[in-house]
């Protein structure tokens, strides 16, 4: 955490759910009003997976870089999260539980995930646009569309959308991504010799994240 990381505890409907705020500072843009929200899901639970993860915190800092507040929270069963782990379904409420209660008013909303987290936050935007309030931003990084039936993204939300995936996953395959893509005409932005985790790549993964972002604005 830093000085301008805030730890809040939300509800879910398993109880307590444990997240951590991270906000601009007085030198990044937005710092006087941030552009909106962003909230990110971690990978799977299961597999050690938490808001700690360096993929998760790589978005966190993309957002804030870009003027976003940006929230990670832990899935039920992880930390101090209440509850235990429901196959992406109750995390996926989970998620709409802590947008619900973390934004402002009308603020801007970012969605975005890693992996198993990937699968949540495009369910989690799929029911925010189907209800009428469809996010600015959607980031999904190393998607689990082999593991998942991850829904597709509205069409509406295409041109605000991100797809990162490594061409070197071994977790979850490039083609598995593509399958998941190509039907939707999805487009999907491959980091060369990238692994799932992305190491030795998180800066290239921060810079692809805030030069989306910063085509948004």
């Amino acid at each position: 955490m830093n000085a301008h990381t805030q730890s809040l505890t939300l509800q879910g409907e398993a109880g307590a759910i444990e997240a951590l705020l991270d906000r601009p500072g007085a030198s990044q843009p937005g710092s006087q009003a941030a552009r909106g929200l962003a909230v990110i899901a971690h990978p799977h639970p299961l597999f050690g997976g938490a808001m700690s993860n360096k993929v998760v915190q790589t978005l966190a800092r993309a957002f804030v870089q870009c003027g976003w507040r940006a929230l990670r929270f832990n899935f039920r069963g992880v930390g101090a999260s209440a509850g235990v782990h429901d196959e992406g379904r109750g995390e996926a409420r989970d998620m709409l539980a802590v947008i619900s209660q973390a934004r402002e008013g009308g603020e801007a909303l970012a969605v975005a995930g890693f992996s198993f987290g990937a699968f949540v936050a495009a369910q989690a935007a799929a029911s925010l646009a189907q209800a009428g309030d469809e996010p600015a931003a959607l980031v999904l990084v190393g998607t689990a569309a082999s593991r998942f039936a991850v829904p597709p993204v509205p069409q509406s939300l295409h041109e605000k959308t991100l797809v990162l995936h490594g061409e070197a996953d071994d977790t979850v395959p490039l083609a598995a991504v593509l399958d998941w893509a190509r039907p939707q005409s999805l487009p999907v932005t491959v980091i060369p010799g990238g692994g799932h985790f992305f190491h030795g790549q998180l800066p290239l993964l921060k810079g692809l994240a805030a030069r989306h972002l910063r085509s948004l604005a």
